[in-house]
């Protein structure tokens, strides 16, 4: 699907369509099986052009798992729930499933991931914070093998119709997104902004909109650790902007005859 959007905004990547599968693309590009990786590395990957995929032995990590929609991978942390919730906030430095933990990885475990473990990432003041954080996630349980991210103009809605679109935009396209978003709406709160992993916000988060007669845009991509990850590949000067199918849909019907036409966005988005 060629995406007016796009074309209007001038975005320097492509649109991110997400979508389920049991058929796995040929070429599409996987971690390797067991191996740690985050899924914003493939998710920038396929705004540059490349189909990836994930399943249950390639998710790359926890939090991506959960959200890619692989369930609560979250309870099968390594010392526990409890030891998660601790390395989203204050650590597990001194307590008895920590140093059992520790003892049980060895040094099977990076200087990055044994000072988060120890010391925790601090995203959350307390433990308890984390629990609720994360107990109000919309968890998802994919019923089909894979979760595939492909350029939006290499899909064909007709047979690989996408759950997600994800864009990439910097501070101006932010801009026209988000007047765009509600150009056509009676109220004015059809963008939402949730604090979560870079991953929930472009697949859980926006997939739960998609179950709302009107469903919202979710911005991401303000997880600091997956932009320490990716800035390499997009830089420093992009957040997501991720609606489920139906909205994207409407957002595209209505670029012709909005302020898209107009001199004031031709004026700032340089095309004069």
């Amino acid at each position: 699907m060629e995406s007016k959007l796009r074309e209007s905004l001038r975005l320097k990547f492509e649109p991110v369509a997400i979508y389920w599968t049991n058929n796995l693309a040929a070429g599409a590009k996987q971690f390797a099986k067991g191996k740690w990786g985050c899924v914003m590395m493939m998710y920038a990957q396929a705004a540059k052009g490349k189909t990836v995929a994930f399943d249950r032995e390639t998710f790359g990590c926890m939090g991506g798992a959960v959200g890619l929609g692989f369930g609560n991978v979250y309870e099968r942390w390594p010392g526990g729930i409890d030891c998660f919730y601790r390395f989203l906030s204050t650590g597990n430095e001194n307590t008895a499933e920590g140093k059992a933990m520790l003892e049980k990885l060895g040094g099977n475990i990076s200087k990055e991931g044994l000072g988060n473990f120890l010391y925790g990432e601090r995203y959350c003041k307390t433990p308890e914070i984390a629990k609720k954080f994360v107990e109000s996630l919309p968890m998802v349980d994919v019923p089909e093998k894979y979760v595939v991210m492909r350029p939006l103009k290499d899909v064909d809605l007709n047979q690989e119709p996408p759950k997600v679109i994800s864009l990439l935009a910097d501070c101006d396209q932010l801009s026209a997104l988000i007047v765009l978003a509600n150009y056509a709406r009676e109220k004015t709160d059809n963008v939402t902004v949730r604090f979560g992993a870079a991953c929930h916000q472009v697949g859980i988060l926006p997939l739960h909109e998609a179950a709302s007669e009107h469903p919202r845009a979710v911005l991401g991509m303000t997880d600091l650790s997956a932009r320490e990850n990716i800035k390499n590949q997009i830089g420093h000067d992009h957040l997501a902007f991720s609606v489920p199918l139906k909205m994207f849909l409407e957002m595209e019907g209505n670029v012709e005859g909005s302020f898209l036409e107009r001199p004031t966005w031709k004026e700032l988005s340089g095309d004069k």
